[in-house]
């Protein structure tokens, strides 16, 4: 397997989540800021539909950051504090669909052939997507463990982006790729790809392209971004600002935001969101073994009640 250096940039979530932690409430006020650059229209999507709530939003006051799974995953790889250490879990918000593509021309019929093919010759078949031990990577790992295929043997190449991705499967360098829907539907649509899978457990309205479900893949994933306090925020404070995001997330605003960026809304707040972290991050971390990006030694630390998907 292909391994690169880590990006540390990821891990500015979890800091930013830590780092802001001396915020309380104060007149019922939020500061809503994106825990770095790939998380900013959800960011301000979210602080939009807060205002258009009535909900009073100042930089002064209680910090409220919008993080995701490439955050958690690269904590984990740095061997870093993970959300649940560093941050006081709020509400998640939204996913992204994840899609398994494959050339126009490809000898992959359907994820049939194309799963058959990587269960029985995991290092014969190249895979491409975002870079090593982000979503993309962890959702080939979670299909590969589903199929039963070796893991670790998975050929996987990590680029930068979605642009280089596209390059390397219309250029021959990987047989499959898996990336968000939203950056691989022009190509879809202009017939560059085919689209085997979505990675949703319902279909995508609009697309004919079955679930991981649907192919026998017991795999629910979504690259998901959710809203955290300070890791040291009062117990009042945690629920004025879980009662805030439940009031946002249930607003025609923050809905109309979703559909109109591709967004699934995928609530789910207070203690109910605490223990689907939790099992979030053990499914990461047994993943992230799986395919040799982190010591099997490695102690498992459990918060709260251990319990997947949404």
């Amino acid at each position: 397997m292909r391994r690169r250096r880590f990006l540390a940039w990821t891990l500015g979530a979890a800091a930013c989540a830590a780092g802001c932690g001396t915020g309380r409430v104060g007149g019922g006020r939020f500061s809503i800021v994106a825990g770095g650059r790939r998380w900013a229209r959800v960011g301000e999507a979210f602080a939009a539909a807060a205002r258009a709530s009535g909900v009073g939003t100042s930089s002064t006051g209680t910090p409220i950051t919008v993080t995701g799974l490439p955050a958690l995953a690269a904590s984990e790889l740095n061997n870093g504090q993970t959300l649940l250490d560093t941050s006081t879990p709020l509400s998640r918000l939204t996913g992204d669909v994840e899609v398994v593509v494959v050339p126009v021309n490809s000898r992959f019929k359907d994820f049939d052939d194309f799963g058959v093919h990587l269960r029985t010759d995991p290092s014969g078949t190249m895979l491409a997507g975002g870079p090593q031990g982000e979503p993309d990577h962890l959702l080939f790992g979670l299909i590969a463990k589903g199929l039963g295929a070796d893991t670790r043997q998975i050929d996987y190449t990590g680029y930068p982006g979605s642009h280089e991705a596209v390059s390397a499967l219309l250029g021959g360098k990987a047989a499959a790729a898996a990336g968000l829907l939203g950056d691989w539907r022009a190509v879809i649509d202009g017939g560059g790809v085919r689209a085997l899978a979505v990675s949703c457990a319902r279909r995508v309205p609009g697309l004919d392209v079955p679930t991981l479900l649907e192919c026998g893949v017991r795999v629910d994933f979504a690259d998901w971004a959710a809203a955290v306090g300070p890791d040291d925020m009062p117990d009042d404070g945690r629920e004025s600002a879980v009662r805030m995001c439940d009031e946002v997330t249930s607003s025609p605003s923050w809905r109309r935001a979703c559909r109109k960026a591709g967004w699934i809304s995928i609530p789910l707040s207070g203690d109910d969101f605490r223990l689907w972290l939790t099992s979030e991050v053990e499914r990461t971390q047994a993943v992230l073994r799986d395919l040799g990006l982190l010591a099997s030694t490695r102690a498992t630390t459990c918060w709260g009640s251990c319990g997947n998907g949404h």
